[in-house]
């Protein structure tokens, strides 16, 4: 299991392919500790993403698309992902 700083360059990196023109991400692990979730080592975070591939996209489409970029790192390194995601246009 990566530390957790690393883990958000993990994200970071696994998020490149959605081309951010603004990208957060937070880790909010430590308000979690002792919860059953985090007894298996994954993290909670958050994201903030804005990309020009969500221009027309739904919510429900943009939040796909984001699950999709982060794949396997969801099956290890990410117990909970909060996700903010827009399109340039959207300020």
């Amino acid at each position: 299991m990566n530390q957790p700083h690393d883990r958000v360059t993990l994200i970071r990196e696994a998020l490149a392919t959605l081309k951010p023109s603004d990208l957060n991400i937070q880790d909010n692990s430590y308000q979690h500790a002792g919860h059953e979730g985090a007894k298996s080592g994954g993290g909670h975070f958050s994201v903030q993403i804005t990309s020009p591939l969500f221009t027309g996209k739904s919510s429900v489409q943009r939040h796909q698309m984001v699950y999709a970029a982060l794949g396997n790192l969801m099956h290890s390194e990410i117990h909970a992902v909060s996700i903010a995601a827009k399109a340039p246009d959207e300020g």
